[in-house]
This record gives structure tokens, sequence and C-alpha cells, in this order.
């Protein structure tokens, strides 16, 4: 785990009973079936998704292909920042790849929420803090590694991606063709 993991992990454990009851009072369990959709393109994010188990995957289709931007495993949390931000309608899928349990947020409840409680409002902007940070690596594993750097950088640090995900998604999150990672992997 990074350290800014770490350091939201030991936030969220000092929280105290009052915080954690608030934030129980408008989130909800929700499971969801392999290939549903928590998201489809068109449709506003109202909603964040706390993955407790299972594993989806975020995604857009461009010229008919289906582009995979984000994976999201257990304790992951899913959702169009973009949409859910703004509150516009999204141009991206957030998909089921495994039978799914998620904690739910509504976007409006969290809003207030965020405006009653400090406590709150701070772990939000640690969690946006998070996402910025993820996103920036990501921008610049694509500009300064090579398909087989970003495979093995992902095997290293992320195997279990590998052993849960269909291939074709794998090559599409590293943005290569299926070929190609079949290339990468037999010299592998």
């Amino acid at each position: 785990m990074n350290l800014y993991l770490e350091k939201i992990d030991k936030f969220i454990t000092s929280f105290d009973y009052k915080t954690i009851e608030a934030l129980n009072n408008i989130s909800k369990t929700e499971v969801f079936k392999k290939n549903d959709f928590l998201l489809r393109q068109g449709q506003t994010c109202k909603k964040s998704y706390h993955i407790e188990n299972g594993i989806a995957r975020k995604f857009y289709i461009s010229n008919g292909k289906e582009i995979t931007t984000e994976l999201f495993f257990a304790n992951d949390i899913a959702f169009s920042l973009n949409s859910y931000a703004q509150q516009i309608p999204s141009i991206e899928f957030i998909q089921t790849l495994t039978d799914v349990t998620v904690k739910s947020t509504d976007y409006q409840a969290f809003n207030l929420l965020k405006k009653s409680n400090s406590i709150i409002a701070e772990l939000d902007l640690m969690l946006t803090e998070y996402y910025a940070i993820w996103l920036e690596e990501r921008l610049f594993q694509f500009h300064t590694m090579t398909a087989t750097q970003r495979y093995e950088k992902l095997l290293t640090n992320d195997a279990h991606i590998i052993q849960n995900i269909p291939l074709t998604i794998i090559a599409s999150y590293l943005g290569i063709s299926l070929e190609t990672l079949s290339r990468i992997r037999a010299k592998a």
C-alpha cells in the first residue's frame, strides 16, 4: 500500500462514533451481478461505490472500441469524477467484471454531510488528492514507459489484475492491442 493510502486509512481509523454513524446513515450495501452496470454513458453519476468485494472497471467507447481506463478492486471507490463532481452526464461506463458488493453513497447526502462535518470534508479532500496523484502517475507512465515496462509494472505492483481480468481488458487498460500484449507475455 502506498504512503498516501496509509495516511487515509490512519485518518479513517481515527473517526469518532458520531462520524462513522453519519457516514453509515448515508450509505447502503448493494449487490451487483457480473456484467451489471453501476453507471452507463449518458447517466449522471449520483453515487460513489466503495467496493467491498469483487472487481469492476471504468471504460468509454471510442470508434466502436471499449477503452478501459480504471480497474476497481476491494477498498477502491468507483465513480466517474467528472460526472460526479459536476453532476453532468457521464461519458464513461462502470461495469462489474465479477459479482460485486459495494457500499454506495449518495452524492447529495455526502455533500450535505461535508458541509456540517469538517472531518468528512477533510476525508473528501484526501480522497480527491489521492485520485489526482494516481491519475498523474498513470499519465506519467503512458508518456514515459514502453508497453513492456507498463506491463512489467502492472505485474510487479498489481499481479492480482493479471489473474482476475480478461486479457482484452488488460490490453485496453495498458493502452496496447491484444496482439502486442500477447507478444510481451510470450517474451516474459
